[in-house]
């Protein structure tokens, strides 16, 4: 059993990857993080490797600065620089030799130096958080035993990619030096933390210390001022908008979710003069798929192009209905990162998702706007009862979860932290 800290909790030092909003979904959570802890009035001190100033509201931010002028950082940029001129790429090569590019062992240093430098406190708890694959802050800590027996390690999504579930999961070139940098990190951090049950129980298969120190700290709600924010030009939030918010990865197919909305429209004719299907975001990987789908169905709006994270807050805010669209897959561990947006928005989410999904288990088993992601039939008659709900509210529908809405709550982030 793990042994409690020994005092409270008051001096908090947050190491990250980035707190840009705009640039991931990962540093959207990071910032609703920082921001949850910050109003819990711990005296708080965020060291990040945005590569830009950037400043949070009331919270003491300092850049890292990247280590230059060592042999790192120069075969860092002789590799840029032989790419560039020969378009021959030895990303693949140097990670299956070393584990990690030159890159990624000088951005490790240097945080590591400036923690080492220019940490003015004594922090009573070091919380790492990361984005996408990177975990640059889990390896500077890692290497910084002083902070071990106060290291609360944030595990946001599986890692490394031999350590996804199906259909994401494959070997990357020195997987296997990625596998024991995080045994290490599993075994050193006194803390662990995910967003997810399920992904604690996934992780605690490869890496089982994992399950004997593993808090579950879901992604946190945040408050975004949308009082001057211009609308979107194909947004009219009078209709009965359907909205996927956010990257279409690969994996995630929106052929059953389209289909679904094509036969809804079938059905009910005379719903094509309101409801609309918005697909906001990135979606290269099914370019092909949509631009056949958007010759067809008039209703279907595609902005494939990733707009400003306040404008997209906005219309989640102002939507019908979020959809929360994951893989084709046994098991989803995975928190969508804009789960905590659904809920605050307090519309109805239509979750489209795998029977063991953690979206699914918070939802609950008998929440009724649930689908596999390719049952066509079942997500066509989960429209059509939203579409008379909102027709028979005066186009005003609720999620209506207040359970939920605790749960991404600074409140309960401050149980969580007191259990330490």
């Amino acid at each position: 059993m793990v042994e409690k800290l020994k005092k409270d909790i008051k001096n908090i030092l947050v190491i990250v990857d980035s707190i840009d909003i705009n640039d991931s979904s990962g540093s959207k959570a990071n910032v609703a993080f920082i921001a949850n802890l910050n109003d819990l009035n711990y005296n708080l001190s965020v060291f990040h490797y945005t590569k830009k100033k950037i400043q949070l509201n009331n919270i003491k931010c300092f850049l890292v600065k990247e280590l230059k002028g060592n042999p790192l950082y120069f075969l860092s940029r002789l590799q840029r620089v032989f790419t560039r001129l020969t378009k021959i790429k030895l990303n693949k090569l140097f990670e299956g030799l070393f584990g990690f590019s030159f890159t990624f062992f000088n951005d490790v240093n240097s945080i590591k130096s400036f923690i080492k430098k220019e940490l003015k406190f004594h922090p009573d708890l070091v919380i790492t958080l990361s984005k996408g694959g990177s975990f640059r802050p889990h390896y500077a800590v890692l290497k910084l035993p002083e902070y071990h027996n106060i290291w609360l390690a944030y595990v946001h999504d599986p890692y490394p990619f031999s350590c996804y579930p199906k259909p994401y999961k494959w070997f990357e070139p020195g997987y296997q030096y990625k596998e024991r940098f995080f045994k290490k990190v599993s075994l050193k951090a006194r803390y662990s933390a995910f967003p997810s049950l399920f992904l604690k129980e996934w992780m605690g298969r490869y890496y089982p210390n994992f399950l004997v120190t593993g808090k579950i700290i879901p992604h946190q709600k945040l408050s975004i001022n949308t009082s001057k924010i211009k609308v979107p030009s194909f947004f009219d939030e009078h209709k009965f908008n359907l909205l996927h918010a956010g990257n279409l990865m690969k994996q995630r197919s929106p052929k059953g979710l389209i289909e679904g909305f094509k036969l809804f429209l079938k059905n009910n004719p005379n719903a094509k003069k309101n409801a609309r299907l918005l697909l906001v975001g990135n979606a290269s990987c099914h370019k092909k798929l949509l631009d056949f789908y958007k010759k067809e169905i008039k209703e279907l709006k595609i902005i494939s192009q990733n707009i400003p994270f306040k404008e997209m807050f906005y219309i989640q805010m102002k939507c019908a209905v979020n959809i929360i669209l994951e893989s084709k897959s046994k098991i989803s561990p995975f928190l969508p990162g804009k789960f905590p947006h659904c809920v605050k928005a307090n519309k109805p989410i239509l979750l489209l998702a795998p029977l063991k999904s953690e979206t699914y288990r918070l939802l609950g088993t008998d929440y009724p706007y649930f689908s596999e992601v390719d049952d066509i039939k079942t997500i066509s008659e989960k429209i059509n009862v939203l579409y008379n709900f909102w027709l028979k509210n005066g186009g005003n529908i609720e999620l209506n979860r207040p359970d939920l809405q605790n749960y991404i709550s600074s409140e309960y982030l401050k149980e969580v932290l007191i259990s330490l």
